[in-house]
């Protein structure tokens, strides 16, 4: 006889609502400017080479998941954690193509 409860749910594993997609992690990718170099200038490229790129230091970062930019943010240190580790502090957060 079949009851129709998931036993991992009856279990408190899981809940009938949550969605088991919910823990897959996923990779965001941060863009912090872009650079067209000639192939001239790219094949030239060795160490202390300099890349520069189309936004200053202060400019907002961008971030993707694939091609879609989901959010903006300003890179920081992290307060705790590793020295010299980077964070990004989000300042817009962009859902359905609308800005929030």
């Amino acid at each position: 006889m079949t009851t129709g409860i998931n036993p991992a749910v009856s279990e408190g594993r899981t809940s009938p609502t949550s969605n088991p997609f919910e823990d897959v992690p996923i990779e965001i990718r941060v863009s912090v400017g872009r650079a067209h170099p000639s192939i001239q200038e790219l094949l030239a490229f060795g160490p202390e080479s300099v890349l520069e790129l189309d936004r200053k230091i202060d400019d907002p970062v961008e971030l993707f998941i694939g091609d879609r930019i989901i959010a903006r943010g300003v890179l920081e240190a992290a307060e705790d954690g590793p020295a010299g580790q980077l964070v990004v502090r989000l300042t817009e957060v962009i859902r359905d193509g609308a800005v929030s």
